[in-house]
């Protein structure tokens, strides 16, 4: 159902499992790394404590993607592109099925930061959703106060004719504290019209 691996014009996404991407290589760049805090500021999840955090978050990609539940992706820089070849973090799609909606999550080293790599991600996974999956809406949100993955998301929802949806209050609990999230989203009409564009 997913692809194991999509190509962008400067980005590999290899979906995560335990053959493409060993646990100690996840959590130098999500537990061990001193920017870990700053990585997941933003994220519904910690900075990983143990090794074992890293792989038990392999192992429950490489599930979903065995039972076509979602799929996850480690991203890495093509040749040419400055720390080629390195992890540079891991991009998901999240299909409920039912509602034929998927929503998009990204989470990136800060050597990555600032260099479109979440923009060309959602193209990717943009025409995954609605060209291969059939979908018709896919979904993202951000934490309110990331001002970094708002500029983001704006110019590639705004490049694929999509929309604001709206402040969702109390949307997102993370070990106790509770954040408000902003909402967009793109439809296939959307989409489908940005591409004749």
């Amino acid at each position: 159902m997913f692809p194991e691996t999509i190509e962008s014009e400067r980005l590999t996404f290899e979906r995560l499992s335990h053959d493409s991407l060993d646990a100690r290589a996840l959590y130098e760049v999500f537990g061990a790394n001193p920017d870990a805090d700053e990585i997941f500021e933003y994220v519904d999840s910690d900075p990983h404590r143990t090794v074992k955090e890293s792989y038990d978050l392999i192992q429950r990609a490489q599930d979903a993607f065995e039972d076509g539940e979602w799929v996850q992706y480690a991203i890495r820089p093509t040749e040419g592109e400055p720390h080629a070849g390195e992890l540079a973090g891991i991009a998901g799609l999240y299909p409920k099925w039912d509602r034929r909606v998927a929503t998009l999550g990204i989470i990136l080293d800060t050597r990555f930061w600032g260099r479109g790599y979440s923009g060309e991600r959602a193209a990717v996974f943009l025409e995954l959703a609605f060209d291969r999956l059939d979908l018709d809406l896919v979904a993202v949100k951000y934490i309110d106060g990331n001002e970094r993955s708002k500029r983001a998301v704006e110019r590639y929802v705004d490049r694929f004719g999509g929309r604001y949806v709206g402040l969702l209050r109390n949307d997102l609990a993370v070990e106790g504290e509770v954040f408000d999230c902003h909402r967009y989203s793109i439809s296939r009409a959307e989409y489908e019209e940005s591409k004749r564009g």
